[in-house]
């Protein structure tokens, strides 16, 4: 039995008929890692000593007669949610030597349910990035195409579950940031409705635009990972108190009756026309599933972008106030005073993008543009919304591109940040509206993955699932891997 290239549902179910243990998927993945990952640089730490002992504790788990679904799975974590005695490091040098105290609310859910993690995934610094090319640990690679990106900026957890390093791993999502790798990359991933999975220990970019998600080949493993990920979280201020849906039961509901809605917004200019025919196919492959399909429009969507790259900086720049090199993280050598300690910590720790949207950030929040820039934003962020509170009124899901290209060279955005930026055109709007988002694969087109978006109203994500576990048994997409790994 090939271990590596099961899904999470699988192994489970080899873990349950004692096929083989978690300590011996575990220890099989982490030489796989430890052989394949130096030409992606997908990991920034493992964590083979914790990964043994949790498969250990899991195996004896099920000895006892226990059998949940993820009980022994092996996943990974983008490090920027805080792990116990382990660096967190969130790509970025200022957090140097930095070992989180706690565990956050999501590591903590997913342990409980009996998940072994292999290590931390590298990431774009702070989660500012389309290309996972800022982190200070190096790019990754994107393992269809060694010569391009994965996206960003959960670039690593993508690459590693798609060259079957992993079955599946955590990500976040602030404008696109697990669609759009798993778009590039030929995976399925969910970004959840704002407030459904907690924020707790996740370090913040931008707070009022971040959500934890998962990532993995198939919308049942994504499933599975959000079953255990969701809920409420007294500890999080932004968690909402409502039930969780059951995932699982959701993915084999019949598609009869189903109104998709494709936004004239997302077929227009500036999308690669090989993505769009390939967008259209899913249609029709959604059509004969019994789903009907209506035109729809999303008029504000042109102003996404100005209008999430005021908001998403402002909010960045007071976030990161924090890192300071005072209490933790990297701190400047021989500082001459206080003011030398701050500025040159601060200057040395963090790399170009991220010093970019601070200061921007703090340039939208300044006395005299406040009202020109943030406020504005917010404004469109409104209008926003409520084109997609209308556009439910006729549809039940919204489908489109995940992105408007295929994944681009590695280096060939990195002196026009506006042309990556523009990449996140599709999702960024779910983010604004807190709506939830998952992309899944559709396809290829010059041998790179092609991802199909679909969005859906608020709380909704059992029916993304639903629509991507039919559309993935009718095709074979999401089985295709990488060759070489």
């Amino acid at each position: 039995m090939d271990m590596q290239q099961l899904t999470l549902a699988e192994i489970g179910r080899a873990l349950a008929s004692r096929a083989f243990s978690a300590e011996e998927l575990a220890k099989t993945l982490l030489t796989r890692i430890k052989t394949l990952d130096p030409q992606l640089n997908s990991f920034i730490t493992l964590t083979e000593e914790l990964a043994l002992q949790q498969a250990k504790a899991a195996d004896t788990r099920r000895a006892k007669g226990e059998n949940g679904a993820l009980l022994g799975a092996p996943i990974g974590h983008k490090d920027l949610f805080c792990t116990q005695d382990i660096l967190t490091s969130c790509g970025s040098k200022i957090l140097t030597g930095f070992k989180a105290p706690y565990n956050a609310s999501v590591v903590e859910k997913l342990a409980a349910a009996g998940t072994v993690t292999l290590g931390k995934l590298n990431m774009d610094e702070f989660a500012m990035g389309s290309a996972n090319e800022s982190s200070h640990y190096g790019p990754v690679k994107n393992p269809w195409d060694l010569t391009r990106v994965p996206g960003g900026s959960s670039g690593g957890s993508a690459a590693a579950v798609a060259a079957r390093l992993l079955p599946a791993a955590t990500g976040t999502d602030t404008g696109g940031s697990i669609r759009q790798p798993a778009a590039l990359t030929n995976l399925t991933g969910i970004k959840p409705t704002y407030g459904r999975v907690s924020r707790w220990g996740m370090i913040a970019y931008a707070s009022s635009l971040d959500q934890g998600g998962p990532l993995a080949r198939t919308a049942e493993d994504c499933a599975l990972l959000l079953q255990a990920m969701a809920g409420f979280d007294a500890k999080d201020s932004t968690s909402v108190d409502q039930p969780v849906d059951d995932y699982l039961a959701a993915l084999t509901q019949p598609l009869a009756g189903l109104r998709i809605g494709p936004p004239k917004e997302y077929f227009g200019t500036g999308l690669d026309a090989r993505i769009g025919e390939k967008v259209m196919a899913v249609v029709d492959e959604l059509k004969k599933l019994g789903a009907t399909v209506k035109d729809i429009s999303l008029p504000n969507m042109p102003h996404a972008i100005p209008a999430y790259y005021v908001i998403a900086p402002a909010e960045a720049s007071s976030n990161l106030s924090r890192f300071d090199g005072v209490r933790f993280g990297y701190r400047c050598e021989n500082p001459a005073n206080l003011e030398d300690l701050y500025k040159r910590s601060r200057g040395e720790g963090f790399g170009a993008e991220v010093k970019r949207r601070i200061m921007v950030g703090t340039y939208a929040l300044s006395a005299g543009y406040y009202d020109a820039y943030y406020l504005k934003a917010q404004k469109i962020r409104r209008l926003i919304k409520n084109d997609f509170v209308a556009a439910f009124n006729d549809v039940d899901l919204i489908l489109g591109p995940t992105t408007p290209n295929l994944a681009w060279k590695l280096g060939e955005k990195n002196n026009d940040p506006v042309a990556a930026y523009l990449e996140d055109i599709y999702t960024i709007t779910a983010n604004l509206a807190g709506i939830p988002g998952l992309s899944m694969p559709a396809g290829f087109v010059d041998g790179l993955p092609v991802g199909v978006q679909l969005l859906a109203p608020y709380f909704q994500e059992g029916r993304l699932l639903n629509v991507a576990h039919q559309y993935q048994q009718v095709t074979d997409w999401h089985q295709q891997a990488p060759a070489g790994f």
